[in-house]
């Protein structure tokens, strides 16, 4: 299983986010800007809701902007961490529903925010390998690298919850 944290060559995104569709935004907490230096992203209030993965202070968003903080690893994922996934992910299709700004967001904007948004896509009737497809063409061809995550959404991930909370 490739993860950010065993693949210590996984390169910086070239920016803070990126469009996956209208209104619905991927992006991380850092990012290579124009001058090649690693820069910070900071959300300010572009968004109407901010979903957040891996929370690092000092990376906003404003106060007075829906936020969601629901922390997970790049990583296997247990029954209450999936459910909390698929939360988020109805939790954006809501608010794309209500014509919201949308940015869900993790550390480089690959795996984690990759899941949630691919689950959102899902449930507004997309195929697995059409969102993850969609989000590596949109955001960077190292989204979803996580071939853990990218199973999961294969299976389904309200199996792959079933399935963890059995084993539990």
């Amino acid at each position: 299983m490739r993860t950010r944290g065993n693949q210590p060559d996984v390169p910086a995104p070239d920016s803070p986010w990126s469009e996956i569709v209208p209104g619905l935004w991927m992006g991380g907490h850092e990012f290579r800007g124009t001058s090649g230096r690693l820069e910070f992203a900071v959300v300010r209030d572009e968004f109407d809701l901010v979903q957040t993965l891996l929370r690092l202070p000092g990376h906003g968003p404003d106060p007075g902007v829906e936020h969601h903080v629901w922390d997970i690893p790049d990583g296997p994922l247990d029954g209450t961490q999936l459910a909390g996934v698929l939360r988020l992910a109805r939790a954006v299709g809501e608010a794309l529903d209500d014509g919201r700004r949308v940015l869900v967001r993790c550390y480089h904007g690959y795996n984690r925010s990759g899941l949630v948004v691919a689950q959102a896509l899902i449930h507004r009737g997309r195929s697995a390998d059409d969102a993850i497809r969609l989000i590596r063409s949109r955001r960077s061809s190292w989204a979803l690298h996580n071939e853990l995550f990218v199973a999961y959404l294969r299976a389904g991930l309200p199996t792959v919850r079933l399935l963890e909370e059995l084993a539990e």
